[in-house]
């Protein structure tokens, strides 16, 4: 059977190993007048101590976003919002001092997450690493549409995550047709390895 075609980016579905999964997020700042739009579920990175926009094989990951909070410019009120974007956030200055833009960042390195592959992946293939392949998110929800790259499994250690197993998801659990969803964890990260590990 065909799967949904729908990507929507890095979900948390629980811990490697079952452990104990309280969903929470950790507190980071984006740089005022940062140029590049993030959306909910895209994986990001850290630069200078600050949060930056995941790329498609980068290895200083820090772990998915969960939407941010920010004084908007034009209401002066406080906002939270499901991406982040440089054209809705006050650049510094245009208040007195600037504004801090706090992003909420699933970065446990052993969150377990699910995302659509852009292609097929084998079953045969679990245990090995691949990387992202980034799209054009919507401002209309906030939410990525980034995939795992079904065309990067190997066993390589310098790619982004490793491919645990195949969701339950009925409706994109056939590994025979593209687009089915996959469980994955980080295999480079700035808290565990950004080196990655070689696959199996």
């Amino acid at each position: 059977m065909a799967n949904v075609d729908a990507a929507f980016g890095y979900r948390p579905v629980g811990k490697v190993g079952s452990g104990v999964n309280n969903g929470g997020t950790t507190l980071y700042t984006i740089g005022d007048n940062y140029a590049t739009s993030i959306y909910k579920g895209d994986h990001v990175m850290q630069a200078s101590g600050l949060v930056i926009a995941g790329t498609a094989s980068g290895s200083t990951n820090l772990g998915v976003f969960n939407g941010c909070f920010y004084i908007d410019p034009t209401s002066k009120k406080p906002t939270w919002s499901n991406y982040y974007s440089q054209v809705n956030v006050t650049a510094s200055g245009s208040i007195s001092g600037g504004t801090t833009i706090d992003a909420y960042i699933y970065d446990d390195p052993y969150t377990l997450f699910v995302a659509q592959c852009d292609g097929t992946i084998a079953k045969t293939d679990i245990g090995k690493n691949t990387d992202s392949v980034l799209g054009t998110s919507s401002t209309v929800n906030g939410l990525s549409v980034t995939e795992i790259n079904s065309g990067a499994e190997a066993t390589t250690a310098g790619l982004q995550v490793k491919i645990i197993g195949i969701s339950k998801d009925p409706d994109n659990s056939d590994a025979d047709s593209d687009n089915a969803n996959w469980h994955v964890m980080w295999n480079e990260h700035v808290k565990f390895s950004s080196t990655g590990i070689t696959g199996t």
